[in-house]
Parts: structure tokens; sequence; C-alpha cells
């Protein structure tokens, strides 16, 4: 045993006299994914096709709304059956932004809408399907409070506030006005609380409760709400107030009230326990809420999110919905009346449901292949999808959806876990419909000496427990 020891230690020792000479990696040829036949037959959406007939909308019985003016009044990416093709390439990541993709979106109305502006897109992707006047800079009434909301959900996923946080009323709260619940200087509601009187019934001394409470004051509320916009690249809007009560410069579009809907409902999806409900109450029962959106009763699969109404601004609403995996949203802007707004959103959430479908590409964490890694304690790193990816298809058409594996070469240690080591792109006809960073798996460290030297001691205790 004696003599067998001696040997491994001998081994060892000059093991490490070796590695830290001539170092423990060197370049490995960078490995390229397989080829695989298998095909994705899907339906495109991207087709500048536009439907050949719509449903006419009786603005007078289609929908039945008593609503006032709310306002004043680790699974490998080969299971998805992709077509793949590899390259690798000597280059820096580069960054890019998400933004609304409309390079594909039906522009001429064929469904006639009739309202000041309107857009139709699908939530995961962000890709526009349907734009009728997106940009047209509007008053938006209480589909302001989508950006309200998400600040007060931002706050709330942050820490800075809890559910349970008891909020006082001002006295300028309580002098609002509109659609409110009445609220009183001497009464505090938890944060539960307002955000169910402002999602179901558009509250809007809740509202101004609620921002105060945030940020000192109203106006100090306002100024991270614009602030927030743009940020989210919602270049066609400035906000007056956290209400929408109309103000002369109170303006935003269809575009860009999606923009906000979508990073809501995205990132903070149980904000859908607010916008669902269709009735409920508060203060032990004694004040009763009706949901504003008919369609949380009457639209299979809605799930929010908000309306809005002056004599001024007209009818405004952003409608949510999902069915079968396709999560849709529709703005429309200055509807002549609340039906016309209920309905020409049901007929734009019907095109979408009817015509589109969302396929899944891969999920974050599959794992694509590996990536060689210089100097490294390791040899190399599994490549890994970054977030979620899909792409939305039309039904109509049969195409093919081709991916392509892009990795970094001479990456060396030591490499972060989340550190981008290439890119997937997904094309279809020869246009990119997705790209998704490819990122290390783990941790990798750089080798050295006293590394090296750990890594030997632990073998020689693993020989000492074998013999």
């Amino acid at each position: 045993m004696k003599k067998k020891f001696l040997k491994y230690f001998i081994m060892c020792t000059a093991i490490i006299f070796f590695m830290s000479s001539v170092g423990y990696a060197s370049s490995y040829d960078v490995p390229v994914w397989s080829s695989q036949n298998n095909k994705l037959n899907e339906n495109v959406a991207y087709d500048d096709n536009a439907p050949t007939s719509t449903n006419k909308i009786d603005n007078n019985a289609q929908i039945n709304s008593n609503e006032a003016y709310d306002d004043n009044a680790p699974n490998t990416l080969a299971e998805n059956n992709i077509n793949t093709n590899s390259v690798t390439v000597n280059t820096e990541p580069v960054a890019t932004s998400e933004t609304l993709d409309s390079s594909k979106a039906v522009t001429n109305n064929p469904l006639n809408l009739t309202c000041g502006g309107a857009i139709l897109i699908e939530q995961n992707t962000g890709r526009v399907i349907y734009d009728y006047n997106m940009h047209e800079k509007l008053r938006p009434a209480s589909v302001t409070k989508v950006m309200t909301i998400l600040l007060i959900m931002e706050a709330l996923d942050s820490g800075r506030i809890s559910l349970t946080d008891k909020v006082p009323c001002s006295e300028n709260a309580s002098n609002m006005g509109g659609s409110q619940i009445w609220l009183d200087t001497s009464e505090e509601l938890t944060v539960d609380e307002m955000l169910k009187a402002i999602c179901v019934v558009s509250a809007n001394d809740c509202t101004v409760a609620m921002t105060e409470y945030l940020e000192g004051s109203e106006q100090a509320f306002v100024e991270k709400m614009n602030q927030r916009a743009k940020e989210l690249g919602m270049n066609d809007t400035t906000f007056k107030n956290c209400h929408g009560i109309d103000e002369d410069g109170h303006v935003t579009s269809a575009y860009d009230i999606a923009i906000m809907s979508r990073e809501l409902l995205k990132n903070h999806p149980q904000i859908t326990n607010y916008t669902t409900i269709y009735m409920d109450s508060l203060r032990g029962g004694k004040s009763e809420l009706v949901n504003t959106n008919k369609l949380v009763r009457n639209y299979e699969g809605c799930t929010g999110l908000k309306t809005g109404s002056t004599s001024v601004a007209l009818f405004n609403l952003s409608a949510s919905a999902t069915r079968n995996g396709l999560s849709l949203i529709a703005v429309i802007m200055k509807g002549e009346t609340s039906a016309i707004r209920f309905g020409e959103a049901r007929q734009l959430l019907d095109y979408g449901f009817n015509n589109y479908q969302y396929k899944e590409l891969g999920k974050a964490n599959d794992i694509v292949g590996t990536v060689d890694i210089e100097k490294g304690l390791e040899r190399n790193v599994n490549a890994v999808l970054s977030n979620d990816a899909g792409v939305v298809i039309k039904k109509s058409n049969d195409t093919n959806i081709t991916q392509n594996i892009e990795i970094f070469n001479n990456i060396s240690a030591p490499v972060t876990k989340g550190q981008k080591v290439g890119e997937l792109t997904f094309t279809l006809d020869g246009n990119q419909i997705e790209k998704v960073d490819l990122v290390a798996s783990d941790d990798v460290p750089k080798y050295s000496f006293l590394t090296m030297t750990e890594r030997v001691f632990k073998s020689w205790f693993t020989l000492l427990r074998e013999y």
C-alpha cells in the first residue's frame, strides 16, 4: 500500500509542476451542433395578407354596458423539432433592446375599426399583429392607471411596500371626484384593498392615496411615471396626472398603452388576481365593486386590463386575453361609445385568436451545446438559453423555422454563470424572427498553481479513502 501511495504522490506532484509550466487548458475546436432534419411545419405570422371578410358590429346591442365615465365620469432544445444549422463566429456579444415588432402588422384597417387608434399585439414576443393609427396621440382617460399600477407592482416586487401595508387617505385624495369609493381621511385601507379598488372600479381617490404613499405627492409620482415611460420607449406619452382626468397635454397612444400593458402583464402576472375580478366588495361587504371592464365577464380567456372614459377622451380600453398559450393585448382609443370600445376590442382579439398561434421555440436554461474554455479548471461549459423563446405563427401557411447557433471563440476563464457565450437565431424564409442569447450554465474559475494544487490534494484524499 505504501508503495502505491508513493507512486501516486510522485505522479500527482509531477502533474502540478507540468500544469504550472505549460498551462492546464488550451484552445480546442469549438463544437458544432449537429444538424437535424426534423421540420417545424407551422403557420407563420409574417404575412401581409389582410383578411377577406369581417363581421359587422352592432354598436347598439352587442355589449350591454352600464359604465359611466370612469375617471371623471434543463431540457435540450433538440426536443422542439426545429431544423438546426450551426456556425461558429469570433465576435463580441451585441446588446439588443426589446421593443414592439411592427414590421409585418396589418395596417390598412381591414376590420373597419371606427375608433381613433388601435393596436393588437402578442404579449410574449411583443409582435404587432394589427395597427390602426397606433401612434396617434390621444387622451387615455383612466387607462393612464396602467402605468400607476405598474409602478405599484414594481414597488411591491422590490420590497418597498407590502400588500398588508396600511395606506392613509389625504384631503387631496378624498376630494378627487369622478370614479371613486368615497375614501375618508379618517380611514386606512391596505395596499391589497387599494389595488382591488383601482383595478376593478378605477377609483381615483385610491389611486391618489397610493401615489402619495409611495412618493410623498402625486406630482412626484407623475415624474416617476414619465421617467418609466421613457425607459420603456413610450415616445408618444406625456403624463400630467396619475388617474387620467382630462388635462391639457396628458396624452399617449395605442402603441404606448400596449407597451406598458405588456410590461405589467408579462413581468407582474399576479396583477390578474385583481384585473379578472368581476364582482367583489370592500369594507366588510359594505362597498360593492363591479368591474368596469365588461369583457371580464363575457369574453373567454379575458385577463383584464383597464378601461377609461371621459367626455373629451371618449371611450378607451386595454383588453387582454389568453387562449391555448396565445396571449393578446388589444388597445382601443377614442371609441364613440362604450359598446364600440368593447366591440372593436373583441374584434381585434377574435382576429388574433382565429388567425395566429404562439409557438414555443425553447425554454430558459435549455442546453443548446457546449463551449470550450481556455485556461479554466473545467475544459468546457454548457451553453443554455438565457430566456424563453417563441414566435407568433400564422395558421394559414405551413413553413419551416430554422435555427442558427453562434458560439463565440477564444473564451477564457474565468467565466461567470449567465455570461453571454453566443447567440441562437431563428429564421423563417431567410428573415430573422427571433434571437436569444446563449449564456454559460455555470461558473468556470481560472486555473492557477494554487487551484491546481488544491485539486491535486483533493485527488490524494480521494485515493487515501480508497486504500
